[in-house]
């Protein structure tokens, strides 16, 4: 299957699902921008080098970052004060490709590998116990991207079947519910027929 201009748009972003381009992540994006909704300046993670690679696969002419969706800056990677941490997992559902390793009330720590910088963990976190710093990546930029992608789209899969757990877990209670509510009001109309029989004997 070919793949569509929305398809090579993506492949070209940093992956990074920052959302700093006011979309809910790179694959969003991507799609607004082949529909021409978006421009092709509006991704700080990917810069210059991104936006002539939009340029050239959507036609359109090279222009500056729009000032409006950050500054572009070097690679960063999110790192957590392990004796401030309390352990709220708070960082780690906002974590877009589970970059964050830890459990409630234990240390959380970063798989800095894994993380790209994207800052969603920062605002809800209640301690301000993480902090960006500036790294070196140890995978090429397109491998980076794939690497996240991979992790984002596993993230996402995993969520919808936890999520399809959970709804399947409560359409059996509510079906069960429904079930001992049926049975309860068939046992009171048996007990009241049988009343009303004692009754008239």
């Amino acid at each position: 299957m070919s793949a569509t201009l929305a398809d090579r748009i993506d492949e070209l972003l940093p992956q990074t699902q920052c959302r700093q381009c006011g979309y809910a992540g790179c694959r969003p994006y991507a799609e607004a921008v082949a529909a021409g909704r978006a421009g092709i300046n509006q991704c700080p993670p990917g810069g210059d080098e991104t936006i002539r690679e939009l340029a050239a696969v959507t036609g359109r002419a090279v222009v500056p970052l729009a000032p409006e969706f950050g500054v572009a800056r070097p690679p960063l990677t999110a790192v957590i004060d392990e004796a401030v941490c309390i352990g709220c997992t708070l960082c780690i559902r906002a974590c877009p490709v589970d970059a964050i390793a830890g459990a409630a009330k234990l240390m959380h720590t970063v798989i800095t590998a894994e993380c790209t910088g994207c800052e969603l963990c920062i605002p809800p976190c209640p301690v301000d116990c993480i902090t960006m710093v500036e790294t070196v990546p140890a995978l090429p930029r397109r491998e980076r991207a794939a690497l996240a992608r991979r992790r984002h789209l596993a993230r996402t899969t995993r969520l919808e079947r936890e999520k399809a757990r959970r709804e399947a877990k409560g359409a059996a209670s509510r079906g069960a519910a429904a079930e001992r509510r049926k049975r309860e009001t068939i046992e009171r109309i048996v007990a009241q027929a049988r009343q009303r029989l004692r009754l008239r004997s």
